[in-house]
């Protein structure tokens, strides 16, 4: 249940099969500022980590993600789960989900979810700190995935399968 005068906040990672100027991933890294606008207006959408600060972040060596230049990740504040939901999985972004297995090595947890009070912003650390959390420990009020996250429903029917 979502606690009172909080949002929710989602980090999600993946390194990419190919680098990112190869023709192979040219479909995902052309349709990311597209995906990315389409989340800026979705009703529900709060915040976003921006680009400049991601791409930092992801491409340091002694940083938070490891610096591999490889790396494609994503860090978002949404009002509440079944907002963030019905971006995921009810918009174009679904189309490009579907295709995660072509563009992403093969990894096992990609996203985490827990709750931000109203306000807060994220930093990259806390949200790795939060994706080790989950790998180590599993589902709990600290970090979480979908099946964890009340009021989460769509994920269930939406997460296979061709987006319409």
């Amino acid at each position: 249940m979502q606690p009172r005068g909080h949002h929710i906040a989602e980090f999600n990672i993946g390194v990419l099969r190919y680098d990112w100027d190869d023709p192979r991933v040219k479909d995902f890294a052309d349709n990311i500022d597209r995906v990315n606008a389409i989340a800026a207006r979705s009703p529900g959408f709060v915040w976003r980590l921006s680009d400049a600060d991601m791409e930092a972040a992801q491409t340091a060596a002694d940083g938070p993600l490891g610096g591999n230049p490889r790396t494609a990740s994503t860090l978002s504040v949404w009002e509440d789960i079944e907002s963030l939901e019905r971006f995921v999985w009810q918009t174009v972004h679904k189309q490009f989900y579907d295709r995660k297995d072509e563009w992403y090595a093969p990894q096992g947890l990609r996203m985490v979810l827990w709750w931000v009070p109203e306000g807060h912003r994220p930093t990259v650390e806390e949200a790795k700190a939060r994706f080790d959390h989950l790998a180590a420990h599993g589902d709990s009020d600290h970090a979480f995935g979908w099946a964890h996250a009340s009021g989460a429903r769509l994920w269930k029917s939406e997460q296979c399968g061709v987006a319409a």
